[in-house]
């Protein structure tokens, strides 16, 4: 009685290992692998870091400068239009005030064209100065955290503002979908945070 029970159980117990190995293979099978791969929000990580705030307020600060210059020469430009409609039409004074005016209108042009270009210029210097610290880190990050991958995500807004947007946005935006894959974005302005030099005119 006591072999037919020691039997009886040592095949229980066979079945319920072979059971637990099948079930064990088909949960292998059916689970894909973790990803090797993370992401990185370019554009959020530019945006959304310390350093890069400072530079916006600085900015802003320029901005707001040369913003009082342009207004100045629109009031003087708007000044000499009300002038000019109290004169007397090819009056020498007329001509004189509209030479002044039209002066005035160049000399606005001229400093909005100057103003929007050193605008361009400061961000372009902002963006090569951060962007190679953002390959850096991220890089850092990949290799502590073993990662085969990391690949730039951005995504496209819309509605688009001008054509040519929308075509930058779709020769640029190939990582259509990254479900699985580890976000590094905010670890990424972490670091990027600790850099005491960024921070610096």
């Amino acid at each position: 009685m006591k072999i037919k029970t020691l039997i009886s159980g040592c095949l229980v117990g066979i079945i319920v290992l072979f059971l637990a190995r099948e079930f064990g293979q088909a949960q292998a099978l059916s689970s894909p692998p973790a990803l090797n791969i993370a992401i990185v929000e370019i554009g959020k990580a530019l945006q959304n870091c310390q350093a890069t705030m400072k530079f916006k307020e600085r900015m802003t600060a320029e901005d707001n400068e040369m913003q009082k210059e342009e207004d100045g020469l629109s009031e003087q430009i708007k000044s000499l239009r009300g002038v000019l409609q109290a004169l007397v039409p090819n009056s020498n004074d007329y001509f004189v005030r509209s030479k002044e005016m039209m002066q005035k209108q160049k000399a606005l042009e001229g400093l909005q064209d100057y103003n929007r270009q050193l605008k361009g210029l400061k961000i372009h210097q902002w963006t090569e100065k951060i962007y190679p610290e953002i390959l850096r880190v991220t890089k850092e990050l990949a290799a502590k955290k073993g990662l085969a991958l990391v690949l730039a995500v951005e995504e496209p807004e819309f509605p688009t503002p001008r054509p040519e947007v929308l075509s930058a946005a779709i020769q640029t935006h190939k990582v259509l979908y990254s479900g699985g894959c580890s976000n590094l974005t905010s670890e990424v302005i972490a670091e990027l945070d600790k850099l005491d030099f960024l921070l610096k005119d």
